[in-house]
């Protein structure tokens, strides 16, 4: 039986895609050192998405209602491109649907639908077998470094600000989680890919209107990770998510969801310590620290 690696990333994210924009970089990284394991957790198929291609269009909930099985084939590549052999789906294949989401005010900040599926992620009863099915996870791989979303959920979206809820429980639960980190957007790192792309001409999104990205203090981040050596992977991680997202190989590469607004591949992914173990200053590890 091959041993455990020394090191043990966890990471849990509410859809797929959501793990490549967000924290690909990170996971190719840490995927490729022998001496790291790379567990990601994903609470549901991402049923509710808007489709970009208009052939694949009639995968939609409010057509087929097929997408869900859909995105399963595209995380996988994703996973592949990423290097991550440890993936799991929240309580089994389909366990939790994706519980949508409505723009609410300013930006992409979402909220709540009036009404969820019986089978919602962010549905009220169901917070306790959620936390119990990642709960036996944790025990299972315990990891010494967890990796989930900001309370608010980075932006609002329902399943984001459940999986943090989910998984801050999970954790305090495990004492081998020696820290639990979520992952964010320094806003001087918003702001420096953001000019780069002011300036690329033909850029077929739109750029966004000030705040309309989220992005946080830049003295709220606790780790900076370069992940510019993992470019291509996250490249190709990107390009499986077709239904998601749409990329733009210019000069920057740039990428957009299905409302168009563009955002830069940026070299750094940036976390805040949400629990646990605080990380030295300057860190560009996550394990920074961690005994």
């Amino acid at each position: 039986m091959t041993p455990p690696a020394r090191r043990r990333l966890l990471l849990v994210h509410a859809h797929p895609d959501d793990e490549t924009l967000t924290t690909g970089g990170t996971m190719a990284r840490y995927a490729a050192d022998p001496d790291t394991s790379v567990t990601l957790i994903t609470c549901t198929l991402g049923e509710q998405g808007e489709v970009i291609p208009p052939e694949l269009a009639l995968l939609a909930p409010d057509a087929a209602d097929q997408l869900g099985g859909y995105r399963i084939g595209e995380l996988a590549a994703a996973c592949r491109a990423l290097g991550v052999t440890d993936h799991r789906f929240l309580g089994g294949t389909g366990r939790w649907r994706d519980s949508g989401m409505v723009l609410a005010g300013h930006g992409v900040r979402a909220a709540t639908p009036a009404q969820l599926h019986r089978r919602a992620l962010a549905a009220r009863d169901a917070l306790a077998d959620q936390v119990d099915a990642l709960t036996a996870v944790l025990e299972e791989v315990a990891p010494q470094v967890v990796v989930t979303y900001a309370p608010d959920g980075g932006y609002g979206h329902p399943d984001h600000v459940r999986a943090h809820d989910l998984t801050a429980a999970a954790v305090r639960r495990v004492p081998e989680v020696a820290r639990l980190c979520a992952t964010v957007v320094g806003r001087a790192s918003l702001d420096v890919g953001l000019a780069a792309l002011a300036g690329a001409g033909g850029l077929p999104f739109r750029l966004p209107d000030p705040d309309e990205l989220p992005a946080v203090a830049d003295d709220d981040v606790a780790v900076r990770l370069d992940v510019s050596a993992q470019r291509a992977a996250r490249l190709a991680a990107l390009a499986a998510h077709a239904t998601q997202v749409a990329l733009w190989d210019g000069a920057p590469v740039s990428y957009a969801m299905s409302n168009g607004v563009a955002q830069p591949l940026l070299d750094t992914e940036e976390f805040v310590l949400l629990r646990g173990e605080p990380a030295p200053d300057g860190a560009d590890d996550l394990f920074a620290g961690v005994a």
